[in-house]
């Protein structure tokens, strides 16, 4: 069977993308769960036995602690804003009770990864949420986990929620009343808190709830727009206060005599990191500030000492004690002792011992040994001291022994509370490792088949031939499949825990394994065609005597180098400075290359000019059999050809054109301070986006959209042309609307909107762009063989799309696209056209800068600096598949345009042979495929690794969903491969 090389690859690519999810699957860990209630196990525990002869008469959960709870949720509020100088300018109420009043302050550890849904989930199980969560935050499903809600209900409890409609996805039957608001429409940070405070004088004056829940967006929401220094923080900071103040106040005028006290609880679910987003593991994102206040606690005394660092997780169980009801069976955490220190003694004892109980018998459902696990001996030994504790108490013995012995209690079950949570967070790591090794398993013989195939995939003729019917009907395919068979079912009747390859229907089992058989073979018979013909096609069919050039070893050695640097977790954190020095190396490259080939002619010998007129007839042959003569390897059909490509003061810019690429490079360098590391010093975009630099931000936005049309334009017909035009305007219409850019002749910032209108301009002129571009190219597929025609429909799907990006980059990244039309012009014109550079260098030069343009917009492997608020410009209300869609696009905007640019190039370029487009897109294949198969090696063998969930996983994410961008990318330029590969077939 016989394949063009772009569709071979694109269908590995696909097959890759199978093993890639099926990994992804296995590698990301379901949480801690623990079993379903059995018969005696569903009560809670009586307290430890005192001794023979002597029995305790408190056997149930002790009385509640507060008579209605308020739990004040204030999306990515960060520690400091509470804590630091702007809590004290802004949270003059809060700041009072922290420092002097009934209160009890703490610093919450959250998790990562720091997303909405999964800290609810630690909320309000006190579990600690899968990774993969974090996918799951656009459409979250119903909390099926045992969790405080469902117990406050099913005790009669009345609860009543307002904010974040994840809340009525998690918990869709158990709120008295809701009113739930998008989260995700972030471009809108007052009516999304209006909405939660205008119930709140009705709900205050009402006595028929036990449990209020707010959860308030603005300030996320203006994180993810301005970022954390915005100046609508102080205001959202100040507006949050006085709501605290009304809510506390309201709850001291309820309290009786003679009825328990009530308790306000605010909290964070995740903070907020430097550039208003959140996602990762910096400190700034996962510190958030709690304050338990209530009149049942001492007023302080003593000066503020900094907050206590607790987790997270510890908030589920201290609010089911004060509740009175039972702890999640799935939590990890501990009671927060300082809620219950005023409570009497065989009270604290009884708290404690009630954790301890639920995390032992967590942690006997989910460690075979755990009876050799320090937390469970401790715990052990706590219970036994406990019961001694009972006997004397029961006897009526009050002396000091009694009140020493109880402090003793107190400090070995705190100690054993500890370990037990702490063994628990490790088993989090419990990966579906059959489902890992299937899926590695795929993306190795894909890679495999890939680097087997490039002689011939590579060759003048593009083609693969894949021996798929010797194969598939051969004995050793068929002993495969009934081997994989039989290793499928021992593993899946013999697994102790459930794996997910395991679950799918048998059918489909049965695919993969006949799919992984098919690949070995053809993997195998291809090695022995190898074997049988030693001899490989030489890169170059013309000039046998070919050499690799300094270029070709540059991208292997940093090919090879990037790869390496994925196992050390400072390169994935600071992957950027791999890619900034790997262009900038190319530069100098390209360099020496411009030099040796239009500056040393002179030098030379002269018999290169007796060489000139053979080399001339052999290119001439060779274009009329479709061969791809890759003229750089030639270092005769350089220099021979060097006068007619350059003449003059065009050889001194193509000398000048690396230099300028490599200033621009450092420009862009500066603008956004991207990785882990350094993310926090101040660049150049910082200082744009502040208010007071406005002026200069407009300036640079209008200046930059100029120079997006005229770098354009230039392909384009007359009808794109001036929608480019119109839709570049509506660009800076729109973010002048919003506030980011101001008009001339705007006196002020006061006439702010949402600037759906102003977007869904451009949007209409996105489209329409495309759509022109689209009928091109269907008109020169089907109706006709028209290049013209094709090459036109390309280039204006190419600036459809650049006006898109135009749209969703923030002002002060506008000139980050500049600069990636700018370089793509150069190097067109000055650097791959004069030294004829193959297909093959090429389209790895653009995944390259691709990768590069990627961290160039201030990404990182860190899912903090993906920008959310990109995915709803011009939606006035939450819909999932543009925002998924616009949000991805913004992501990947520097190298999906950076391969759409390489389509375009090769498309247009009528000296090449058909074969460029399928040696590009094999290229393109091979060089995404060797990274993520060596990362998921990588990431299997480190996955007990300290960074593995803080680092590496987030890194894993980005790669599966490059995998699939990349298979896309493949299957368009497969498209555009079929019109060459029948004039081949002609």
């Amino acid at each position: 069977m016989r394949l063009r090389s772009g569709v071979f690859a694109a269908g590995c690519l696909l097959v890759q993308g199978l093993g890639v999810g099926l990994f992804l699957r296995g590698f990301f860990p379901l949480p801690v769960r623990s079993l379903p209630r059995r018969e005696n196990r569903g009560g809670q525990p009586a307290e430890p036995p005192p001794g023979p002869g002597v029995t305790s008469n408190w056997t149930k959960i002790p009385s509640p602690l507060f008579k209605k709870v308020v739990i004040v949720l204030i999306d990515a509020l960060r520690d400091d804003f509470v804590f630091g100088s702007k809590g004290k300018q802004f949270m003059p109420y809060t700041t009072q009770l922290v420092e002097k009043g009934t209160c009890h302050s703490f610093i919450a550890e959250a998790k990562p990864p720091t997303v909405t849904m999964p800290r609810i989930k630690a909320l309000m199980t006190g579990s600690i949420p899968g990774f993969i969560d974090v996918i799951m935050n656009l459409n979250s499903p119903a909390l099926l986990e045992d969790n405080l809600i469902l117990q406050a209900k099913t005790a009669g409890k009345r609860i009543i929620f307002y904010g974040d409609d994840t809340w009525v996805k998690l918990f869709p039957k158990h709120f008295m009343e809701y009113d739930g608001t998008t989260s995700f429409f972030v471009s809108d940070y007052t009516e999304v808190d209006d909405n939660v405070t205008r119930h709140l004088d009705t709900i205050l004056k009402r006595e028929d709830w036990d449990i209020l829940i707010l959860h308030y967006l603005g300030l996320d929401h203006i994180g993810h727009l301005t970022g954390p220094n915005s100046p609508l923080v102080g205001p959202k900071l100040y507006e949050m206060d006085n709501i605290l103040k009304k809510i506390h106040t309201s709850l001291l005028l309820k309290e009786g005599e003679a009825s328990l006290p009530n308790l306000l609880i605010v909290c964070g679910d995740h903070g907020m990191s430097e550039t208003g987003s959140h996602g990762g593991s910096s400190e700034e994102e996962v510190h958030t500030p709690l304050l338990f206040i209530s009149s049942a606690f001492e007023k302080r005394n003593s000066p503020l000492k900094h907050p206590e660092l607790m987790q997270q997780t510890d908030i589920a169980a201290t609010l089911a004690i004060g509740l009175g009801l039972p702890i999640s069976r799935n939590s990890v955490g501990n009671i927060i002792f300082s809620v219950i220190e005023r409570k009497t003694m065989r009270e604290q004892l009884r708290f404690l011992h009630l954790n301890g109980f639920q995390l032992s018998r967590l942690l006997q459902e989910n460690m075979p040994t755990y009876e050799k696990d320090p937390g469970f001996e401790h715990f052990k030994v706590a219970e036994k001291s406990h019961g001694n504790w009972i006997k004397l108490y029961l006897e009526g013995n009050n002396s000091e022994i009694l009140l020493n012995l109880g402090k003793k209690v107190l400090k070995q079950y705190l100690e054993a509370l500890k370990l037990l949570s702490s063994s628990l967070s490790k088993q989090v790591a419990q990966y579906d490792v059959y489902s890992m090794t299937v899926g590695t398993v795929i993306v190795l013989e894909v890679l495999l088949l890939l680097l087997l195939s490039m002689p011939k995939a590579l060759s003048s003729r593009a083609e693969f031939e894949i021996p798929l019917s010797p194969p598939l009907f051969s004995l050793l395919f068929y002993l495969m499949c009934l081997m994989l068979c039989a290793v499928h079912v021992i593993v899946c009747t013999s697994a102790e825990s459930s794996c997910y390859f395991c679950n799918i229907s048998w059918l489909m089992a049965v695919g993969v394994m006949m799919l992984i058989s098919a690949l070995m073979c053809v993997i195998l018979s291809t090695f022995g065609k190898m074997l049988e013909n030693p001899k490989l096609p030489a890169k170059n069919p013309v000039v046998s005597n070919s050499s690799w050039s300094e270029l070709d070893v540059l991208i292997l050695a940093g090919t090879i180098g990037h790869v390496v640097s994925l196992g050390a977790s400072s390169f994935i954190e600071e992957e950027h400075q791999t890619w900034y020095f790997l262009i900038n190396t190319l530069c100098l490259a390209l360099c020496q290359e411009i030099c040796r080939n239009y500056f040393l002619v002179k030098e030379c010998d002269p018999q290169i000019t007796a060489v000139k007129p053979n080399f001339e007839d052999t290119e001439e042959t060779a274009q009329s059999r479709n061969v791809d003569i890759p003229l750089c390897d030639s270092k005769l059909g350089k220099v021979t050809s060097s006068d007619e490509f350059i003449k003059g003061s065009e050889k001194w810019m193509a000398l000048a054109s690396p230099w300028i690429i490599l200033i621009c490079c450092r420009l862009l360098r500066s603008l956004n301070q991207t990785g882990i590391q350094w993310a926090h010093r101040p660049d150049f975009g910082h200082w744009l986006t502040s208010s007071e630099h406005k002026a200069v931000l407009s300036l640079l936005a209008a200046i930059s959209l100029v120079m997006i049309f005229i770098l354009v334009q230039r392909r384009c017909s007359l009808v794109s042309k001036i929608a480019m035009a119109f839709g570049l305007l509506g660009v800076y219409s729109y973010r002048a609307a919003i506030g980011n850019v101001v008009f001339p002749w705007q006196q002020d910032s006061k006439d702010i909107s949402k600037g759906i209108i102003e977007a869904r301009f451009v949007y209409v002129f996105v489209l329409g762009i495309i759509f022109t571009g689209v009928k091109d190219l269907l008109k020169s597929q089907v109706i006709s063989a028209d290049c013209r025609a094709k090459r036109i429909g390309l280039w204006e799907v190419y600036s459809g799309l650049v006006l898109l990006a135009a749209l969703l980059f923030r002002p002060h990244n506008l000139p980050v696209l500049v600069f990636s039309l700018l370089i793509q012009t150069i190097m067109t014109r000055c650097i791959w056209k004069p030294l004829k550079l193959d297909a093959a260098q090429i389209t790895i030069m653009h995944y390259w800068f691709g990768q590069a343009f990627f961290y160039f917009q201030g990404n990182s492997n860190s899912i903090a600096t993906v920008d959310v608020s990109a995915g709803f410009v011009g939606l006035d209300n939450y819909a999932e598949i543009p925002a998924i869609f616009l949000t991805g696009f913004a992501t990947y905007a520097g190298p999906l345009l950076w391969a759409i640019h390489l389509l375009c190039y090769l498309s247009s370029e009528v000296s090449r042979s058909s074969a460029a487009m399928g040696h590009g897109c094999f290229c393109y294949a091979l060089i995404c495929s060797i990274p993520v198969t060596v990362y998921i090696i990588l990431v299997t063998a480190l996955r007990y690794h300290l960074f593995i969930w803080s680092v590496f996983s987030p890194k894993l994410l980005y790669e599966g969903v490059r995998v699939f961008i990349t298979a896309a990318v493949c299957m368009s330029f497969t498209a555009m491969d079929q019109n060459q590969a029948q004039k081949i077939q002609d």
